[in-house]
This record gives structure tokens, sequence and C-alpha cells, in this order.
């Protein structure tokens, strides 16, 4: 496994996170203590949930299970560089209720501690904003966290699904408080869909902020979906983002395209997805998010694989990138 350090932190990551949004969900205990174990075993020490994950009724279950993985010890908490995340409603006694979500001072100090207790740690070692706040300022968002750094809480702060001068904006207010500030943006971000190629990973470069890609195969999309639909084994892969774009023709064209060039080079369609973000200026590593353990298995395979060129280009071509603004769309 290779590592690399995140943004301008010091921190060394795996250029592999493992997600955890199934476990719980779509992934029991048992067999999501295995899969983290396993990702231990082969070098991936970072780590990526959120306090909703579970979901419904259920929200928090993800926190839980890996927090009853650290409590077998064995140096499980030591080797894992710890991300979650902050913002939707967690509500009190399961119901609704208002200062339970976003970005208030108030909910990150009530969230932090209920994601403490739950992970069954003292400290966090990302904690990222999951949406923007447009209703709470960044001087109140960075008080807040400054005072978690004080307390050793957290150690860093992150965002995730934020416009570029958003990063910009809270960087800046950061600089103004003498803060650390953003030092990672959690994106969308893959072979079909590049639109952060933009403005959101320019302006993490220009603000020293390792780029964490989520649904890096754009719901299974990029996994095999069409060969996986003619063996009648593909009904997971082509629900979701994946059902909605294959409905137009033009996507499915160009995703055969995609097919067909890896058939061709003997490559697993999913694996040269998740490498070729290894490729991308800015990339820490994308988020890999397995239901079981073969498919952390080709995560781990992909990270090995190196592309060539040629592959590069003819990649390009099929799925053929915007380009930074504001040359895309002036000039």
């Amino acid at each position: 496994m290779e590592y690399t350090q995140l943004g301008r932190t010091g921190l060394k990551v795996s250029r592999v996170v493992l997600g955890t949004m199934n476990f719980g969900p779509q992934t029991d205990e048992a067999d999501s203590h295995a899969i983290m174990d396993a990702a231990l075993d082969a070098g991936i020490n970072f780590f990526d949930t959120a306090n909703v994950y579970g979901w419904g009724e259920n929200k928090g279950r993800t926190e839980e299970i890996i927090g009853s993985w650290f409590a077998q010890g064995g140096g499980r908490r030591e080797k894992t560089v710890l991300a979650t995340k902050v913002y939707g409603n967690m509500g009190v006694d399961g119901e609704p209720w208002p200062n339970e979500d976003k970005l208030s001072a108030l909910n990150i100090r009530r969230a932090v501690d209920a994601s403490l207790k739950r992970l069954g740690t003292d400290h966090i070692d990302l904690y990222q904003f999951h949406h923007v706040d447009r209703s709470t300022p960044w001087d109140e968002v960075w008080q807040a966290i400054d005072v978690l750094v004080q307390q050793g809480k957290i150690l860093y702060a992150g965002s995730s699904n934020h416009a570029g001068w958003h990063i910009a904006q809270a960087n800046e207010a950061a600089r103004r408080r003498g803060s650390l500030g953003l030092v990672s943006e959690q994106c969308l971000y893959n072979l079909f869909e590049r639109r952060a190629e933009m403005e959101v990973i320019p302006a993490a470069q220009e603000y020293g902020l390792g780029v964490i890609p989520w649904s890096p195969l754009h719901g299974g999309l990029l996994g095999g979906a069409l060969r996986k639909e003619r063996e009648g084994g593909g009904a997971r892969s082509t629900s979701g983002r994946s059902a909605d774009v294959l409905k137009n023709s033009a996507v499915r064209d160009q995703v055969q395209r995609y097919e067909d060039l890896l058939d061709k080079h003997g490559l697993e369609p999913g694996e040269v997805a998740l490498a070729w973000l290894l490729t991308r200026p800015g990339v820490t590593g994308p988020i890999v998010g397995p239901r079981v353990a073969e498919q952390l298995n080709s995560a781990i395979r992909a990270s090995e694989l190196t592309l060539s060129e040629e592959l590069l280009t003819a990649l390009d071509e099929i799925f053929p990138g915007t380009g930074p603004s504001p040359e895309a769309f002036a000039w």
C-alpha cells in the first residue's frame, strides 16, 4: 500500500480510503469487522464514516460498529486514521429537533461528543462538514472547531460536498483567526463525473486540501454495469445513479466503449476507474465502500495497477473532462 500526506498536513494516509457507509444497512457487524481487519492487514489506514450512517432509525449504527471493532484492541485504533462527519439531524430520542443538525457551534459540540461515545475513542482524526451550512457564519464554525482542537477531541477539519468558493471562503475565514482551516475536501469525482475539475479541485490544490473522491464507480456505472446487466447479475449495479444515467442511449454507448476498451486490455472496469483517480492531480485517495471482502480485494488490486499513457488518453477520449475554470467556459 502506498501512502501520501493528507493535503498540506504531516498526516500520512493510505491511497485507498475505506468507506463504511454499508456497515449496518448492508453488511452485518461481524462481516464489517472482518472487512476492517482485512483493510488494516492490506495497509489501509484511512477509514471514513459519518454520524448519520446507519440511516433512518439506525442513524449512528455505523459508528457503533466501528467502535465495537476498536474495542477488540490489538492496536486497531492506534493504526487507524479515523474520519467522520457532522451535519445531518440526529434528533432527540429518535425525533428530529432544532439545533441537532448543521454546523452551529451548539450542534458541533453535541455531535462530536455523541460520535466519540459511539466510536469508543477519545479523539477523531479528521472531522468533516458533510454539507455546506448556508445559515452559519464561518467564524462561528471555526470558533467551535478551535475549541475542539484545544480540548484534544479532534485533530483536523475537512469539508465534503463544498464548492470551490466555499473552500476559499472557509479557509480565508480560518486564516483571519490564525486557524489551520480545512485540510481535505470529499467530493463526487470519477471518470464519468468530472465537474470537480473545474473549480473544486483547483481550489483544494490552491489551499492545500487533499481531495477524497466519493462514488469512484459512479454508483456501479464504471464497474462493468453493462456486462453485469447482460449476465443477469447487475441488479444492484444498475440501480440508483447507474440506472438513471443508463436510460440515456448516448451514455450507454459511452459506457459500452469504456467496457470494450478495457476488455481489449484485459482489465477490470472497476479497478481501472479507481486506478485512474490515483493518477489525478490533488487526489489523496478514493473512498471504496465494500459490502463484501472481494470488493475490498478489488480496490487493493486497483491501487497496484499502473495505467499506460495510451490507456489514459483513450479514457480521456471516452470521458472528456470539462477542464479548469474559467477556461472551461470563457477565454
